[in-house]
C-alpha cells in the first residue's frame, strides 16, 4: 500500500447524515447534504458510519448512499466507507469479498463490540481485515460504543505490521493516549479526532485531521478551523473553534445524529427523522440547538 494513500485523509473528513423521509431515505436531500459540505471545503466524505445510521440500513440502503456518494464526489473527494465495523471477523471478510470497491478510497473499521476481545484479539481482527481488503483501512477507535478500547501500543503495532493501516480515528477522549500514538506511530499513520470538541487540542499534539459530526452543519467553519491549526496558525484556529464551541453540546444532548439532523432541519437540508431507536429531538432542545445556531449564523458571512 502506497503511504501517500494516506495524505488522502488529512484534513476535515465528514461522517454524513442519512437523512429520511417516511422511513425511506431520502436521497434528494443527502445529495444536498453532500454538496454542501464539498462546497464547505471538506476534505474527504465518510458515509455509512455511525452517524450515517448504518446500524439500521439494509445492505441495498448502503449500497444507494455509496453510489450516490461516489457519484457526487465525481473521483474528486476521496470517499471512506464506513460500515466495515462489527464483531464476526468472518462475516467482515465475507463482505470484503462480496463488496464492490470502485470509488471507494478506504474503510473505516470500528474495534468489535459487545464481544470484549483482548489487545492480541483486537491485533489479529484487524490484521484479518487487513489481508483480504484492497483498499486501506482507518482504524475506529470508538470505547463509548464498542466497549472495546484498542490501546496505543495496539494502534502502534498495527500500523508497524502493514501499512494498509493509514490512519486512526480516535474517539476514545484520552488525550494522554492520543498525543502517545502522535509521538511513536510511524509517518504514513494519520491520527484524526473521532471528536469535535477536542479536534483542536489533538491537533496541538500531533493529529492531523478528523472525522467531523458537526461539519455536516457548518463545513466550512469547522474546515477552516483544522486548515488553520494544521498550518501552525492557532491564533485562528481558537477563534473558530471559541465560534462553535456552545454548539456542540446541544448536538450531542439526545445523541448522536439526533441533534446534528435537527440542525440541518433548522438549515432546511433535512428533516430531523431518525429510525428507532433513536427518535427526534425534543422541541424544547431544538429551540436551544436554534438559538445557539443563530448566533453562529448572524457572525457568518453569506458564504459559510
Amino acid at each position: 500500500m502506497n503511504p501517500k494513500h494516506s495524505k488522502l485523509f488529512k484534513g476535515t473528513g465528514v461522517a454524513l447524515v442519512t437523512p429520511f423521509k417516511g422511513g425511506k431515505i431520502n436521497l434528494n436531500a443527502y445529495e444536498r447534504i453532500v454538496q454542501h459540505t464539498i462546497d464547505g471545503g471538506v476534505d474527504f466524505l465518510v458515509p455509512l458510519g455511525t452517524t450515517g445510521e448504518s446500524a439500521t440500513l439494509s445492505q441495498k440502503e448502503a449500497r444507494q448512499v455509496l453510489d450516490s456518494t461516489i457519484h457526487i464526489a465525481n473521483g474528486k473527494t476521496p470517499v471512506v466507507a464506513g460500515h466495515f465495523g462489527g464483531n464476526n471477523t468472518r462475516k467482515i471478510v465475507e463482505q470484503i469479498q462480496q463488496f464492490d470497491f470502485t470509488g471507494i478510497d478506504a474503510i473505516l473499521s470500528s474495534s468489535p463490540a459487545y464481544n470484549k476481545p483482548s489487545q492480541e484479539g483486537i491485533f489479529q481482527h484487524y490484521m484479518h481485515i487487513a489481508r483480504y481488503t484492497p483498499v486501506p483501512i482507518i482504524i475506529y477507535n470508538v470505547p463509548g460504543r464498542t466497549s472495546s478500547y484498542i490501546e496505543p501500543a495496539t494502534v502502534i503495532r498495527l500500523a508497524n505490521a502493514s501499512s494498509k493501516f493509514v490512519a486512526v480515528k480516535d474517539a476514545s477522549g484520552k488525550m494522554q493516549d492520543g498525543s502517545q500514538i502522535a509521538a511513536e506511530k510511524p509517518d504514513h499513520l494519520l491520527l484524526l479526532s473521532g471528536d469535535d470538541p477536542t479536534t483542536l487540542s489533538l491537533i496541538a499534539n500531533g493529529a492531523e485531521g478528523v472525522i467531523s459530526v458537526i461539519a455536516n452543519a457548518f463545513p466550512k467553519q469547522f474546515s477552516d478551523m483544522v486548515r488553520a491549526a494544521n498550518s501552525g496558525n492557532f491564533q485562528e484556529a481558537r477563534i473558530l473553534h471559541h465560534n462553535l464551541l456552545y454548539i456542540h453540546k446541544w448536538l450531542y444532548i439526545e445523541g448522536n445524529p439526533t441533534g446534528i439532523k435537527a440542525a440541518l432541519e433548522i438549515l432546511e437540508l433535512c428533516g430531523r427523522e431518525v429510525r428507532l431507536p433513536l427518535v427526534p429531538m425534543t422541541e424544547t432542545n431544538f429551540t436551544c440547538l436554534k438559538k445557539e445556531m443563530d448566533k453562529i449564523m448572524v457572525s457568518a458571512t453569506p458564504n459559510h
